[in-house]
This record gives C-alpha cells, structure tokens and sequence, in this order.
C-alpha cells in the first residue's frame, strides 16, 4: 500500500511531467507505421488487407505486453520498468530499418510495438503519486501522451520530406529520440513511493490476476476497445482513408488525421477532470451517446440516386463534403479522448493495489481494438469494396458497448437500492 505522507506537490508535478512526456515520445513510436506503412505499402504493392496487418503489428505487441509490463511495475517500480520498456522498443525501432521484406517488416513492428506497452507502466507510476480524489485528473494528464499519434501524422510527414523520402531514416531518428528519452526519464524520475527505501515482497502472478475475476473489469475492457482501440485504429488508417477515399496527397492526409488524433488526445485531462467532477459514469454517456450519432453519420458511403421526376429522371448525389469530415472526426477524437480518462478513473478506485494488473488487462483489451480493427477495415475494404464501412463497424460496437453499459447499471441499482431504482449514484455499488 503506497503512503503519500512525505509526497511534496513537486514530487508528484516531476512524477507527472517525466512520465507523460516520456508516454508522448512513446505514443509517436508506436503509430509510426501510420505514415511509413503507405511508403511500405507502395514499395512492395501490398493489399490493403495487408496494409492493415502492418499498421496493426505493433499494436497486439503494446497490447499484449501491457499486463506483463502492469503487473512488473506494480511489484519493481515504474521508473526502471519504464526505462527498460523504452530502451527495448528503441533498439527494436534500430532493427527495422534493416529490413527488406514483408516478413521481416511484421517482425521489426513486432518489436516496435513494445513502446505501446508504455502506458499499463505510467498509469501504475503515475497512480502511486496521488491520493485517489485527485488521480482522475492526474491520469487525464498523464494520458493526453496520446497526442504522439498527432505528433506523427503531422511531423512524420514533414519529416519524411526533409529526408527525401527516405522512411529508414524517419525511423532513425524516432529511434534515437526514443533512447534519449529512456535516459533521461531515468536521470530526472524518481522511485515511486510505493518502493521507495522498502523492498518489496513480489505477490504472485495468480494473486494479481484475482481481481480479473470480477465482471466490472471487462466491461470497462470493451469500453476501452472502442474509445482507445478505436482511437488508435482511426489514427493509423485515416491517412490511407484520406488518401484512397479524398485523393489527398500523404502530408495533407496527415495532418487532416493529426487532427483528429489531437483532441483525442489533449482533452484526455479534461476528461480526467471531468470525471472527478461529474462522475465517470455521466462521461461515458456523453461519449458513447456522441460518438454513435457522428459514426452513423460517417457510415453513410457516396450515394448517386436516381428519382422519377414529374419530367423526367432526376439524378443527385449525396456524398459526405471533406469539411464535414473532418469536424465529424474532431468530435469524434475529442470524446473519445473523454472517455479514455473516463474508463481509467475507475480503476484506482475499485482496485488501489492492482492497478497494474488491472490496467494492464483493460489496456491489452483495448490496445487490441487498436490491432484487429485497422485489419478488419483493410478486409472489409477488399472485399465490400465501400470506404465508409469502417464506420459502419464502429456505430455497432458504440451501440453495444451503450446498451451494455446501460443495462449493467439499471440492474445494479435495482439491487443495491430497491427504493430509487431510476437514481444512478457515481461509481457505488456497481461492482
């Protein structure tokens, strides 16, 4: 059990600053694939199916490794961990840049991917700082690293240009910024209190993975597959979306995609403040509700219609205009970006010393959104053959995830309080 007593406001203000940025240089890694998977895709011609596996790679990678990385953090620390993480996934980002064929580029994002695992350590570091009133905002911050994907859609490009087009060299530089950062997380962090001067008994694998058992933990599993699966999923395909579906060339398709990934990520603080405030709960309606309604309207493909006129044949056209598409996908990142810190507040809460494991498990399933989604829309490209199809996936997970959501919360409040079956209070007696 941590104990905060000798925690200065400074203490955990460095906590807080070392571990988002490092989080951000992290995020900026791991969608790298984003911008050089579509020079990938047109050196070697693959299909966007294929396409999709490459961008996608890195994520099952961040994902799966987050529940080892959570439950490591939890028994040694976040600041070694956190360390080891970024200089492994550095070394990796070396690695790719000697590859040459389509095999050997899903290994390199393989390892690459590990800098996704970054988050299960920060969320554990960061939470170890803080009193539990205060860590929906501190996590918000925290997790506005995010904004790395924007990093990336916009710098990438501009990047790739400055190097004349080489994408060996762009990972070069990510990789050596990545390795700098390690150091210097290391150098100006400090031991988080829970292993500061005690050493700690290590808990069993078994033990830490008992709180998994309980249902409340992968329902927020599924939220967190749409509002930060989604999120990344979007962050990786909408350059080739704006390329294939607008004609766009590749520097203004990404920054059209930065746009979107940049109040997905900037307002996660708002969001982290906002749950304190209002509830996290309230925030998840916000989100999924909001979100459904831009999906569906996204969902709707590039229609030419034919209609009986009184004199004759009318014909139209109704195609979603690119300014509207864009706003659609601001609305979209920023309450996606709402509830990210939403899902997130919860856990400290429900399980102070698990936050790690329990972390790491809602953010392997959700980081997993992040890998089977970019496929699934590079599927459903081939083989539909309808660009908005994505979205149309997107509107069915929102609206179970909702319906879920809120019938779980009717039903706990009918058992925990018979006599006000219709009063949702926040974050009691919904285990």
């Amino acid at each position: 059990m941590k104990n905060l007593e000798n925690v200065s406001k400074g203490d955990q203000a460095r906590a807080l600053t070392t571990s988002t940025l490092a989080f951000t240089v992290c995020f900026a890694v791991w969608t790298i694939f984003s911008i050089i998977g579509i020079k990938i895709k047109a050196e070697l011609g693959l299909s966007d199916t294929q396409f999709g596996l490459l961008v996608a790679t890195p994520i099952l990678t961040g994902s799966l490794s987050r529940i080892f990385l959570g439950i490591w953090t939890d028994q040694y620390g976040g600041r070694i961990i956190y360390t080891l993480q970024m200089l492994t996934s550095a070394l990796a980002a070396f690695f790719l840049t000697y590859a040459s064929t389509y095999e050997m580029y899903l290994v390199g994002a393989l390892g690459l991917g590990l800098a996704g695992g970054s988050y299960a350590v920060g969320i554990a570091y960061v939470s170890s700082w803080y009193p539990d009133h205060k860590q929906g905002t501190a996590l918000g911050i925290f997790g506005a690293g995010n904004v790395g994907a924007a990093v990336t859609n916009f710098g990438a490009p501009i990047l790739l240009v400055a190097m004349g087009g080489e994408w060996r060299s762009v990972v070069y530089v990510y990789a050596s910024i990545l390795a700098a950062t390690a150091v210097l997380f290391f150098l100006f962090s400090k031991t988080d209190p829970a292993h500061s001067g005690v050493k700690q008994q290590s808990r069993p694998f078994m033990e830490q993975m008992k709180p998994l058992k309980h249902l409340i933990v992968w329902r927020f599993s599924l939220y967190y597959f749409f509002v930060f699966g989604a999120y990344v999923a979007l962050a990786l395909w909408l350059p080739r979306y704006y390329v294939g579906a607008y004609g766009l060339e590749l520097a203004t398709a990404g920054m059209l995609a930065a746009a979107y990934a940049l109040p997905g990520a900037v307002f996660r603080a708002l969001g982290g403040w906002l749950s304190d405030k209002f509830g996290a709960r309230t925030i998840m309606y916000w989100t999924f509700s909001v979100t459904l309604i831009c999906t569906i309207v996204m969902s709707y493909p590039a229609t030419d219609y034919t209609v009986a006129g009184i004199n004759g044949p009318i014909e139209f056209n109704i195609t979603i205009p690119l300014w509207l598409f864009v706003i659609m996908t601001i609305i979209l990142g920023f309450f996606m970006s709402l509830g990210k810190a939403a899902v997130y507040k919860h856990i400290p809460h429900y399980f102070p010393d698990n936050v790690g494991s329990v972390g790491g498990i809602v953010g392997l399933i959700g980081g997993l959104g992040g890998f089977i989604l970019p496929i699934t829309f590079g599927v459903m490209n081939d083989h539909i053959g309808v660009w908005t199809s994505c979205f149309m996936l997107l509107s069915i997970i929102i609206a179970v995830s909702l319906i879920w959501m809120h019938f779980a919360i009717l039903r706990a409040e009918k058992k925990s309080h018979p006599d006000k079956s219709k009063f949702l209070p926040e974050l009691e007696n919904i285990k």
